[in-house]
């Protein structure tokens, strides 16, 4: 296995990315078999677009700070937005962490990652809410999702957060780049994401801090394996 640098690990680092013509960055090895899945995708009358891919530790720890402060709405499981302002410090983390990464612990780091929706079956302007109920089946999205369930391991990409497991919720819009990622996941530890938080500031640091190992083995490391 090659060196993976903890800034690329962290999101502390572009240098294993380019920018795709829609502007989304990814990594320089996962374009090929992405624009490939696409292809195969829009043959079956699926118009593959991006909500969002790689994501830096900058941008997470804003979304991170916005959904803690009550910036942005907090979901539970089921889509519904929760009033997080009444939750123990503890219990928001746990809201939060339900369907955004702890900053320095996101698989969008590594660019292998992409959350995705179907132009084709929504009016142009439509704006995905990437919630569970657009990818079921009365969802606008449910042949994507049928879709990538049957085809994605074809061109390297598996669902990791395919079911709940007790960490993050089930997130059928997300696929991850299995060969590259399998590596990513293999290289980073909990120290290293102790490292990176403790020099930079994000909300509520020092319960994160105390939380680590458990947030660590709950919301990075419990994924749905490839295949499964």
């Amino acid at each position: 296995m090659t060196t993976i640098s903890d800034a690329i690990l962290t999101g502390l680092s572009e240098q294993h990315l380019l920018t795709g013509p829609d502007g989304f960055m990814l990594h320089k090895e996962v374009a090929a078999p992405f624009a490939a899945l696409c292809l195969a995708a829009q043959a079956d009358g699926i118009s593959i677009k991006i909500v969002s891919a790689f994501r830096s530790y900058q941008r997470q720890a804003a979304i991170w700070q916005a959904k803690l402060s009550g910036q942005r709405p907090v979901y539970n499981s089921q889509g519904d937005v929760i009033d997080i302002s009444r939750l123990s410090v503890a219990d928001k983390l746990h809201a939060v962490l339900l369907y955004s990464a702890l900053p320095g612990a996101s698989r969008h780091h590594w660019g292998t990652e992409l959350d995705l929706y179907d132009a084709a079956a929504v009016p142009q302007d439509y704006k995905p809410q990437l919630n569970p109920a657009e990818y079921g089946p009365d969802g606008p999205f449910s042949r994507l999702q049928q879709w990538l369930s049957a085809h994605a391991a074809e061109f390297g990409f598996f669902l990791p957060y395919r079911q709940f497991q007790g960490g993050v919720a089930a997130e059928p819009w997300h696929i991850s780049y299995q060969p590259l990622a399998s590596e990513y996941l293999a290289a980073f530890d909990a120290g290293m994401l102790r490292q990176c938080i403790s020099r930079h500031p994000l909300a509520e640091q020092q319960t994160v801090l105390t939380q680590l190992d458990a947030i660590f083995r709950r919301y990075v490391l419990n994924i749905c394996q490839a295949g499964g």
